[in-house]
């Protein structure tokens, strides 16, 4: 039901309008869902459920947050904000980009290409327009596996960011070593071997760790484990990777 109304939103109205509006029809939406059993924490509405999407992952009917969102924020909460901070966001969820849009005193920028999301800005990554040791913190959710030159990418996260600042990255994860191949460029061959169409590789986190490291930043791989259908909506298993840019 959720995904058939979704699609029928997208299918007649245009972006613009719909992101403007897309508030007002999840608090109609969410009224089928008040309860107290579980809490989205991006929003504070209680739930008598989420949503289960297709993939298994869960939505909030109210703000749109999936769990990947939900874990972000109780950790930009608890250690990262702050007064008079100044943070970066590429390609943001909806959820997320009104919560810290409306956070009182921090300086919040969001920046996209795709033109799928909210954004103040369009850098490019590999090519960010911004003076060096511009920002304190950087948020890179699920951008990397998208970005063929992502040594490059990184380079620059490192070079826009304070001494002592955090970048928080996180993407799909699996076991092993990192799986990517150039060759493999269409959109079949993409979706087969990385899961995605626009992915052009699929990262381990010691091999991301080893990567990002490489380009000067000090990596702490955090790993969340939580019981099934918790109140909060995360995720059993979730890997993190916060980056410190430390100059000696």
């Amino acid at each position: 039901m959720y995904n058939c109304i979704k699609q029928l939103l997208i299918r007649i109205i245009p972006k613009g309008i719909l992101f403007k509006s897309e508030p007002f029809f999840r608090r109609l939406y969410y009224q089928f869902y008040k309860g107290k059993k579980f809490q989205c924490n991006i929003c504070n509405r209680g739930l008598r459920r989420f949503i289960l999407l297709s993939d298994n992952d869960t939505i909030c009917p109210n703000c749109g947050s999936i769990s990947r969102n939900r874990r972000l924020w109780n950790l930009l909460e608890s250690e990262f904000l702050r007064k008079h901070i100044k943070i970066l966001d590429f390609s943001p969820s909806r959820s997320l980009y009104r919560r810290l849009k409306s956070y009182p005193l921090i300086s919040y920028t969001s920046t996209d290409i795709s033109g799928d999301f909210i954004s103040d800005k369009s850098f490019d990554i590999t090519n960010i327009d911004s003076k060096a040791e511009a920002y304190d913190l950087i948020i890179c959710y699920h951008i990397l596996e998208h970005v063929e030159n992502d040594n490059q990418a990184i380079k620059e996260l490192y070079r826009i960011l304070k001494n002592n600042g955090v970048c928080i990255i996180q993407t799909p994860f699996k076991e092993g070593e990192i799986y990517e191949n150039p060759l493999l460029n269409t959109d079949d061959e993409r979706l087969k071997h990385f899961g995605q169409k626009d992915h052009v590789r699929i990262y381990s986190s010691e091999g991301l760790k080893e990567r990002v490291s490489t380009c000067g930043f000090h990596v702490d791989i955090r790993e969340y484990m939580e019981e099934e259908n918790n109140k909060d909506g995360f995720k059993k298993k979730e890997t993190i990777l916060i980056c410190v840019k430390k100059v000696a």
